[in-house]
């Protein structure tokens, strides 16, 4: 069976960035399950998945607008450390969920210097090119209940 909308598709994948620096994997654990065409992954990896089957091998690099986005500079602010009350210590690297003009953003510390603390809006891997090795484990046919929530079921995927 080849990849195409409303497939259940299981795949093992390590991601890199371009240094070769292993971002993520799913070495030593369960294949990722995904239902193809819901938008469950970046757009640029379900593309190049299409027409794959179980035992497919390969590479894809993905680039930033097919990935995560570009960075955007008008989510990096600087604020008072004052609007962490509550915090004792803020650090590069803490996650905070804040509100923004369009709703709830997650925001990481990037900088801290004396009372000004600079957060991003970001994704973590926005403006980076995703490069993945993929092996395709399974593609399936989906469930009618999978296809209705939009995401896979049972192994590798939602349990409820």
């Amino acid at each position: 069976m080849q990849i195409a909308d409303q497939c259940v598709v299981s795949f093992h994948y390590t991601l890199t960035d371009d240094a070769g620096a292993v971002i993520d994997t799913s070495s030593g654990r369960e294949p990722l399950a995904y239902l193809h065409g819901a938008g469950n992954i970046v757009p640029g990896l379900e593309e190049a998945l299409v027409g794959r089957s179980a035992g497919d091998r390969f590479k894809v690099a993905v680039a930033p607008e097919q990935g995560y986005g570009l960075h955007h500079e008008g989510l990096v602010q600087q604020v008072p450390a004052a609007a962490f009350a509550g915090v004792d210590a803020i650090e590069v690297g803490m996650e905070f969920h804040a509100q923004g003009p369009q709703g709830p953003l997650a925001v990481t510390v990037t900088a801290v210097e004396g009372d000004t603390v600079t957060i991003d809006g970001n994704h973590p891997l926005a403006g980076k090119t995703l490069n993945f090795d993929i092996e395709v484990t399974e593609v399936r046919e989906s469930t009618e209940e999978e296809r209705m929530h939009g995401h896979v079921h049972g192994s590798g995927g939602v349990e409820h």
